[in-house]
């Protein structure tokens, strides 16, 4: 893998945002206030650097259940699992696909796992995420379950990876 990982730090926020909305609708849109309280609650919050030290990906993680976030899909996941990991979203700027920064995101999840049995994420059926779909079946996913919002239009499967 190229570039490095590191923990999140307040001055890579804005930076973040931008790489985060440059990537709907494989992951919706956040704001500044959304990713400022992502980075308070994470229970993992990773970034890659490039060489150069510019960030260039990013996975946020949670856990779970408990925390007051109004997502549908944490939800699923709360009111289906007594405890996990969460996936809430992992971003690579395209011109870094394909250099391994994906499956060393989710290795670095998956080693803070202490205590938890599974991960979880959920992935995009319409409109479809082949390319995340791919991944988190190579990485070793199953599809626990799927769930439509505006009349069809979006579409996911929720996936978990037993640890």
């Amino acid at each position: 893998m190229e570039g490095t990982l590191r923990p999140v730090v307040e001055t890579d926020l804005e930076s973040l945002l931008a790489l985060n909305n440059s990537a709907v609708p494989a992951v919706n849109t956040l704001d500044i206030e959304q990713m400022s309280w992502f980075a308070e609650v994470a229970h993992l919050f990773l970034v890659a650097d490039s060489p150069e030290g510019e960030p260039v990906g990013f996975l946020i993680g949670l856990e779970g259940p408990g925390l007051l976030y109004q997502s549908l899909y944490y939800q699923w996941f709360s009111r289906s699992y007594e405890r996990f990991l969460y996936v809430d979203r992992i971003v690579v700027d395209p011109n870094w696909w394909g250099r391994g920064l994906g499956r060393a995101f989710y290795e670095r999840f998956v080693a803070s796992a202490t205590g938890h049995p599974v991960l979880c994420a959920e992935v995009n059926l319409a409109p479809r995420n082949d390319r995340s779909l791919s991944f988190h079946q190579r990485f070793g996913f199953i599809p626990v379950g799927e769930h439509a919002t505006d009349g069809g239009e979006k579409r996911v499967v929720f996936l978990e990876y037993s640890l």
